[in-house]
Formats: C-alpha cells, sequence, structure tokens
C-alpha cells in the first residue's frame, strides 16, 4: 500500500490499556505518546476503578472504561496501547484490538506461548492489524551501526554471540522471559533467527522434573528454573548464548550482549540509544594485548555521537513512528508480531529442550508450554 500525502496528515487515536496491580502501564507506555504530534489519546480503560480514574486524570482524557472491550467499540481508537508488564492477559488484548482491525503497540514479552502467538498472527493477517512490540533496542540506530561493522569485518569473522539477563532474585526462567526476551531480540535484530536449541534448566541444584514447576509471577503462566544456559545454532555456523543464574548479579551487571568475532568483540546494552562498545583484539582480552576498549557512536568506532533529539532519550518514540510508518506504508514493522513470535520460540525452545534432553529443531513443532508436558 503506497503512502498518501493525506497518511502524512493524519493524526492517529490511540486508546490505552492498563491493569492497576497487575503491570500497570507498563514502562510509560500510556504517556509515551505525547512525544509523537501524529498521534492523540482519546480513551483509557482500566479493570480497578481507582486506577482508571487516575489514569484519566493523569492522560487528560473524558473517556475512561472498565472494560476494554468497550472502550475498543465506543471510542474506536485506530491504535491501542497494551501497556501492562504481566502478560497473561496479552494475547486476549491483542486478539480484540486485531479482531477489530485496531494496530496495536504493546509491553513485552508478547504472549505467553505460541499457541497464542500463532492464534494472533492469523488473526492479524486477516485485519491487517500491525502490532509492534516495545523493544527499544530494535528501533536503535545503533543495530544499523553494529551490523556495518560485521559486514566491514571490524570484529573479523562472526563467532558467536552471549546474552545474561540481570541475574537478580528473577534469575533463571523468570529472568529469561522478563529480561532475556529484550537478549533475544537482539540477536535476533543482528543475525536472524537459529534454527535449533540445546538448553539445560535447573532448579536447587538438580535438572529440573514436573515437581518443579509453578506458576511464574507476572502471569507468565507455568514456570521453573533458577539456573539456565541456552545455545541456539544461527545462520554461517554462528552460535548464540544466554544464560541466567538466580542472585548472581554483578556491580556493575552483566545484562546485555556481547559480540564476538575472530578480530574482536562488540558490546551492546539494551537501549534507544545504548552504550556500545568495541575491542579491536582477537584475543578478547586486553589484559593480554593491551588493547582497549573504544566507545562506539551511529556514526563508528571512536566517533561522537551526531544524533542529539529527543526521539533518542526517549523509550517508546522510535518504535511508535516505526509503527505509523509500517501502518502507513502496508508493511510489518520492524518488531512486529512475527518477530514477536520468534522471541516467545527462542524461549519456548529451552525448555523444550530441557523436556526432551537434546537439541530442537526450530521453529517447534510443539506449540504449547513446555513445561505443561514434563
Amino acid at each position: 500500500m503506497a503512502k498518501t500525502a493525506a497518511d502524512d496528515k493524519k493524526t492517529y487515536r490511540v486508546g490505552i490499556i492498563g491493569r492497576t496491580g497487575k503491570g500497570g502501564y507498563g514502562h510509560a507506555l500510556d504517556t509515551a505518546w505525547s512525544a509523537v504530534p501524529q498521534t492523540r489519546v482519546v480513551a483509557v480503560s482500566d479493570d480497578n476503578k481507582s486506577g482508571l480514574g487516575a489514569a484519566a486524570r493523569k492522560l487528560k482524557v473524558n473517556r475512561a472504561f472498565l472494560d476494554y472491550r468497550k472502550m475498543l467499540d465506543e471510542a474506536k481508537p485506530d491504535i491501542v496501547a497494551i501497556c501492562p508488564r504481566w502478560v497473561d492477559q496479552h494475547a486476549a488484548m491483542v486478539l480484540a484490538a486485531a479482531e477489530r482491525g485496531i494496530h496495536v503497540y504493546m509491553e513485552k514479552p508478547f504472549c505467553r506461548t505460541l499457541e497464542e502467538a500463532d492464534r494472533i498472527v492469523a488473526t492479524c493477517e486477516k485485519t491487517h492489524a500491525k502490532v509492534q512490540i516495545a523493544h527499544p533496542t530494535r528501533f536503535s540506530p545503533m543495530i544499523d551501526t553494529i551490523r556495518r561493522l560485521i559486514a566491514d569485518g571490524a570484529i573479523g569473522k562472526l563467532l558467536e554471540f552471549r546474552g545474561r539477563g540481570k541475574e537478580d532474585r528473577r534469575g533463571g526462567g523468570e529472568d529469561l522471559w522478563v529480561l532475556g526476551s529484550h537478549i533475544l531480540d537482539m540477536i535476533r535484530a543482528i543475525h536472524g533467527a537459529p534454527s535449533s536449541c540445546f538448553a539445560r534448566v535447573g532448579w536447587k541444584g538438580h535438572p529440573v522434573t514436573a515437581d518443579d514447576v509453578f506458576d511464574g509471577p507476572e502471569g507468565i503462566g507455568p514456570l521453573t528454573g533458577d539456573n539456565l544456559q541456552a545455545v541456539y545454532q544461527m545462520k554461517d555456523n554462528v552460535t548464540a548464548h544466554f544464560a541466567s543464574v538466580r542472585n548472581q548479579a554483578g556491580n556493575p551487571r552483566r545484562y546485555g550482549l556481547q559480540i564476538f568475532g575472530s578480530k574482536g568483540v562488540i558490546e551492546l546494552i539494551e537501549d534507544t540509544l545504548p552504550p556500545v562498545q568495541y575491542l579491536g583484539d582477537p584475543s578478547w582480552s586486553p589484559g593480554r594485548s593491551g588493547a582497549k576498549w573504544q566507545h562506539v557512536s551511529s556514526a563508528g568506532i571512536g566517533k561522537p555521537e551526531p544524533l542529539k533529539g529527543p526521539q533518542y532519550k526517549a523509550r517508546h518514540t522510535l518504535g511508535i513512528l516505526d509503527l505509523l510508518e509500517a501502518i502507513q506504508d502496508g508493511r510489518e514493522p520492524k518488531c512486529g508480531m512475527l518477530e514477536g513470535r520468534g522471541v516467545v520460540e527462542m524461549i519456548a525452545a529451552c525448555f523444550e529442550s530441557h523436556r526432551q534432553g537434546q537439541p530442537v529443531e526450530m521453529p517447534l513443532e510443539n506449540r504449547k508450554n513446555p513445561l505443561t508436558l514434563l
């Protein structure tokens, strides 16, 4: 679908879905729209009456609904922001919007299972509703810079990715879902989708069994693991690693992604214009080689950052702008439903590989939560 001059002048009506006490409004997805002049928040819903009143006052809207479906039907927004951090209602909320042809900008994680993701994709393909998941680094100009550095041979032959979660009290399975989703999305943004996964999940010193599965926080559903290691096979014989161990966080923390090549390392932290460093050292050890870490800007290694606008400091502006462009151009958003499903699949593959005790090919045949089949 070609973009027209009328599209550039369109103001998109936005509805906000929050859940006070159950994930709230996420990482300020409710207020992010004020930075995008092409949008206007027209209504809010929250199933908590007190929270609804507070949200309506904060957003300065007159239309407030306890039922988000009623908001979708009566306020008729062009886009709905699904804000809650809790994931248990994500699929139902996206489907309600998509069935009405309403586009979505939403908090991560995308949804709980591949079954839910498949249903969302099928519905959106029928109604042409667009979905964007709020993984800020996906929209960062640093992703293109890193891709260019790799293509230009700055770190030699690409060998592996290493990512870790925050490894706080959530370390292990919860960390994989809540913070690992960012890391896995970074890997996909830079090098695409994996073809297989081999993982081990532990609980209190032993391999996870059915007796170790519990109902996870923030509506995640069946969950387990305080120690998790996963290896993904990527294209070009590259491997990607993700690991998380509960209560083993460093200071500064290790949360982020390192990219290793035959001639050096690039380190990427999660953010809109994140800190990125480069080590031109084939030994990957500055103490051995004398090489030093260098700052990387969007312009390249050791160069000052030319990008100064407020959109590069905000968490959601670039993602919202990309969603608007995707709507106008009829394309898939940068972090759309297919990429969201891909991240859910990488998470599910960890537990599926542990369940089977062997590597699993991707896409996964099993679309249910593997922990329900232990």
